[in-house]
């Protein structure tokens, strides 16, 4: 579902760091609707983002089935929530949420446009891989997601990938090549690794991924992280948005609730794919690269 052409090519975003209480909904939804109210009295974002698992907390294990909710209802309580705190000032919020899609379950984000009176589901995207190693079990309770797929916003086009769907440089590839120019990440990520005397290795790691993504493809990188604590693992936020030639445009702190504000400029990630045509040259070369018969692709029955 497609939004109206926006005014300008560069909009405001805020990226909304929340630290859930791990189950209460309910609770959570109003911390966050009082982050709504501080970013909508300053300068009035025309993007907000969350993180994965933003109003339930992430490690929930058999909870999901309890917690998760049809990305209707879970878009009717955002948009009420928005408009609560900022009246009928429109706004296209991404979150990150457990759906229950009749019966079956998803790690899943919302990217939904609210407009002065009605709101509207834009898009959702569910995992499609699944962290199920180490101190993560997605695949015991969820289902992955099938498709990536990029969509229109009244700012141009997007995509979405939560958390571990960046880690394979293959999603933000087909994303770009579907015409995402911009990519938002929700994602809970607990902190691993220390990395000298500076920061954990999981947060330098994520760094490298955020630009590495953004600067192959010219395309801005919204990092939305959870933060707070979990049965005793934390997660490290680090907020971010990332510019089309991998700079780190504002990077928020890997403790603790926090809004992170920044922009996103189309006219930039132009100027970035004119001087460094890499996207223009792997839409040359895919054509042979899928037809390379060495590949282990799946092949239709003959």
């Amino acid at each position: 579902m497609g939004g109206s052409a926006a005014p300008s090519s560069r909009f405001n975003v805020a990226i909304v760091q929340a630290k859930p209480f791990k189950g209460r909904y309910a609770e959570n939804l109003t911390t966050v609707g009082e982050a709504f109210a501080q970013i909508g009295a300053a300068e009035p974002p025309d993007l907000v983002a969350l993180p994965e698992g933003a109003m339930t907390g992430y490690f929930l294990e058999g909870a999901v089935y309890d917690l998760a909710l049809p990305a209707s209802r879970f878009a009717d309580d955002l948009a009420r929530t928005w408009r609560e705190a900022c009246g009928d000032r429109p706004v296209d919020i991404c979150s990150g949420f457990f759906e229950n899609d009749g019966g079956t379950y998803y790690n899943s984000a919302v990217y939904l446009h609210v407009g002065e009176r009605s709101h509207h589901i834009v898009h959702v995207h569910r995992k499609m891989f699944l962290a199920t190693y180490g101190v993560f079990d997605e695949e015991r309770f969820l289902s992955r997601g099938r498709r990536l797929q990029a969509f229109d916003t009244r700012f141009g086009r997007a995509a979405i990938l939560i958390c571990e769907d960046l880690w394979h440089a293959i999603m933000p590839t087909i994303a770009a090549i579907k015409g995402a120019r911009f990519i938002i990440v929700p994602s809970a990520a607990p902190g691993r690794g220390i990395d000298g005397e500076v920061e954990l290795s999981s947060i330098t790691r994520w760094r490298e991924l955020l630009r590495a993504s953004a600067a192959e493809h010219g395309i801005y990188m919204i990092y939305a992280g959870l933060a707070g604590f979990e049965g005793g693992k934390g997660m490290t936020g680090s907020s971010s948005i990332v510019d089309p030639r991998g700079g780190v445009q504002v990077d928020g702190p890997d403790i603790g609730a926090c809004v992170v504000r920044g922009f996103v400029d189309m006219r930039e990630a132009d100027l970035a794919r004119a001087s460094l045509p890499l996207l223009g040259d792997l839409q040359a070369v895919l054509p042979d690269l899928l037809l390379d018969d060495e590949l282990p692709l799946p092949r239709a029955p003959q």
